[in-house]
């Protein structure tokens, strides 16, 4: 080969090079974020970008339209408010068992008890048929009655309400029991009903359920417990709601019920001063003395942040938030779990929520509608009345957060009723063969609900 003809073949050689570095160079950007913005920016880009979210969004469709999306999604809901719950209350009861003079431990020790009754009796509620219920009905609403009397002849009063007797050394809240025993009687009551095709006039509708959730409402405004009182009349419109009954029926209950809590707030001063501290509080005049509990409540909650202080480092668990482990539990977790954690608490409270309506549009038995109904609705705005009265939108009420704040009978009524939810998925359409499928391993079941398959052997 000559010089020339090697120079020359150099000389391509040397142009050779700067056009694959091109390429290369070419080939980076498209794989940085600069080129990934670029191709964003144009129509192409965009459209493969909505074509994503869209693939995206049939995926999650077609997960939450499998036969035990329901199921699964109640249980993994519970379970991670509960493990919240438990959390939270381990830090914010320590400090109050000192501040008391008991021992450090004392009421995280009686709440993990309760979470495991609770969680049996959950998975036994779970197992069990939607007509197994049923035969509970009557004989729940009489001991809850009866309970809600021995509270006022025999109850202690805390903190201007008699809501606690003891029973063995155990304090027990016998109105908590009564939220799931007018679920219970009311939704047996409208089912038979509806077979009988009784509901056609107003007066079946409301008659004997009016005058037995009156009668339970009275006994709990007796003891002076407007939150407990609120929450059962959400119950008797829920039910009223999911039966199908006439709008002007509803809003007659609705009036009715806020004239009954109105005369409840007159003649009780220390309803009527929770009042008057939540407006207080939203005005320039509020002092520590009417609405201390809200004030140092938001504080707490404010002072976590974006990520919180971390679990266990709150510094208002302290003395600083009254009622710190029950009623105000929000703004302790708000301020060790900061603002991420918070919206956590909230997605999962939807989650639940979304999963309860979603069972009772599913479900064919009548009573199984009513009574996820209800109990979605229940569990649902009980939560929105804590957090609403921590972040200061709603009256300080003292029903407790659901599955999170301490107190042994509001978890194991609240755990029980997430059994029954359970057990009201499990007859959905499909769920019965989905669970005979795929064998009684709680794994095995849930990688199949996933679509994962591990080969045989």
């Amino acid at each position: 080969m000559s010089p020339r003809s090697a120079g020359a073949g150099s000389a391509d050689a040397g142009l050779a090079i700067p056009r694959a570095r091109s390429g290369d160079a070419e080939d980076a950007k498209r794989t940085t974020g600069a080129g990934k913005a670029e191709r964003a920016a144009t129509p192409a880009g965009a459209a493969e970008r909505g074509e994503g979210l869209r693939a995206g969004a049939v995926r999650l469709k077609a997960l939450l339209d499998r036969p035990l999306a329901s199921y699964y999604l109640v249980l993994g809901c519970a379970l991670l408010l509960l493990g919240v719950g438990l959390m939270t209350v381990f830090s914010a009861s320590t400090a109050y068992d000192l501040d008391w003079g008991l021992p450090p431990y004392s009421m995280f020790e009686k709440q993990l008890l309760g979470a495991a009754v609770g969680l049996l009796l959950m998975l036994a509620a779970a197992k069990a048929p939607p007509r197994f219920f049923r035969a509970f009905a009557y004989p729940l609403l009489f001991a809850a009655v009866g309970g809600l009397m021995l509270v006022l002849l025999f109850g202690h009063e805390v903190y201007g309400a008699k809501r606690w007797i003891s029973v063995a050394g155990t304090q027990v809240q016998p109105s908590e029991f009564a939220k799931l025993a007018l679920v219970v009687w009311g939704a047996d009551l409208l089912a038979r009903k509806e077979k009988l095709r009784q509901l056609t006039d107003w007066r079946h509708i409301l008659l004997p359920l009016l005058p037995g959730a009156a009668l339970m409402c009275m006994l709990v405004m007796i003891g002076k417990d407007l939150g407990t009182t609120f929450l059962l009349a959400v119950i008797f419109l829920a039910l009223l709601w999911v039966i199908g009954a006439p709008g002007k029926l509803i809003i007659s209950m609705v009036a009715l019920m806020l004239f009954a809590l109105l005369m409840l707030v007159a003649v009780h001063p220390y309803e009527w001063a929770r009042i008057s501290s939540f407006l207080s509080s939203r005005s320039a005049s509020c002092s520590s003395q009417t609405c201390y509990q809200l004030v140092k409540g938001k504080d707490a909650l404010g002072s976590g942040g974006l990520f919180g202080v971390g679990s266990g480092a709150s510094r208002a668990k302290w003395g600083s938030v009254p009622n710190s482990p029950t009623d105000f539990i929000f703004s302790i977790l708000g301020e060790e779990l900061g603002l991420v954690g918070t919206l956590s608490v909230v997605v999962l409270y939807g989650g639940l929520a979304l999963a309860g309506l979603r069972i009772a549009r599913r479900v064919p038995d009548t009573f199984a509608r009513l009574c996820a109904g209800a109990i979605t609705l229940w569990l649902t705005v009980q939560a929105l009345v804590n957090m609403g009265a921590v972040l200061g939108l709603l009256p300080i009420t003292g029903v407790p957060l659901p599955l999170i704040s301490a107190g042994v009978s509001s978890l194991i009524v609240t755990l029980v009723a997430i059994g029954m939810l359970m057990s009201f998925a499990r007859s959905e359409p499909g769920a019965a063969q989905a669970l005979a499928a795929s064998g009684p391993r709680l794994s095995r079941r849930l990688t199949d609900w996933l679509g994962i398959r591990y080969p045989h052997g």
